[in-house]
């Protein structure tokens, strides 16, 4: 993201670590999200499904609904897994897999040998525990992220990629409540804004049990940085697919997407970094 963006532009999850360091109390915390998150939940709740497209993911059969869990004012919104979560869900899961638990995305494990190809990317997530009287980091919790790959497609579903399970993983949140996933800049597909999917899980048993879920939200990006990754090599059928839809009218995002907007740094020759915070 250029350095000249304002800091509204970031997304009120930007503002979650200045509020905690005040030692605000959880109810003054509510008071600043809770307008666009609250309202946003009703509708994220029942948001449909990741749309496959043609140039996008060619299994079309539609993935789980939202859980439909009440999200509290403040918190990331709950959202759905969509067709392609890999979670057991809907059809295969990865989380019972060895080798699951890492944080570069890029190649495939176990049997699979791909490598996802793409501008690089560095997705980082920071969980806070909402529940208490205060905010705090929540540790020793577990972070499963998946996207689809720079052609649009998600490994484990679409045909060409059914054989492969690069791009998804999990690790756990460390002292901080952070946690680091190498990967690349996922492409556009029709349909949907630009967007990571992640789950978040208790324990890390708990997320390769794939039991407990916590929440199911999506990290959205913003359409600067959108745009000049769309405009490299390998990224052809994202420019058109950018261009017929926005975050206003994604069917995920149009409700409310602040809590989601991921705060984004780099260039394309030296990759990006995109920092979101996630409480829950």
């Amino acid at each position: 993201m250029n350095e000249e963006l304002e800091d509204h532009d970031r997304g009120l999850s930007h503002d979650l670590p200045r509020l905690i360091e005040q030692g605000m109390e959880r109810r003054r915390l509510f008071g600043i999200l809770g307008g666009v998150a609250a309202a946003g939940t009703l509708a994220a709740c029942g948001a449909s499904d990741d749309s496959p497209s043609a140039a996008g993911p060619s299994n079309p059969g539609g993935g789980p609904a939202a859980s439909g869990a009440s999200t509290a004012a403040g918190e990331i919104p709950e959202e759905t897994a969509g067709p392609y979560p890999g979670d057991g869900s809907n059809g295969v899961n990865v989380l019972n897999q060895s080798g699951v638990v890492r944080s570069d995305l890029r190649p495939s494990f176990g049997g699979a040998t791909g490598v996802a190809e793409g501008i690089p990317l560095t997705l980082r997530f920071k969980v806070y525990d909402l529940t208490g009287d205060t905010s705090e980091v929540l540790a020793g919790a577990a972070v499963y992220a998946w996207h689809c790959d720079r052609d649009g497609e998600y490994s484990m579903y679409s045909a060409s990629i059914v054989d492969e399970n690069y791009l998804r993983g999990v690790q756990e949140t460390d002292a901080d409540g952070g946690v680091e996933f190498t990967s690349i800049f996922p492409g556009a597909y029709d349909g949907r804004w630009p967007h990571v999917h992640f789950e978040v899980y208790p324990t890390l048993a708990d997320a390769t049990a794939a039991t407990n879920k916590l929440r199911t939200s999506q990290l959205a990006f913003p359409k600067d940085v959108c745009e000049q990754v769309y405009a490299t090599s390998g990224y052809e059928a994202s420019v058109a697919n950018l261009s017929r839809t926005s975050l206003e009218t994604d069917n995920v995002f149009s409700d409310g997407y602040s809590l989601q907007l991921a705060k984004v740094s780099g260039s394309v020759a030296e990759g990006y970094t995109a920092t979101l915070n996630v409480p829950v």
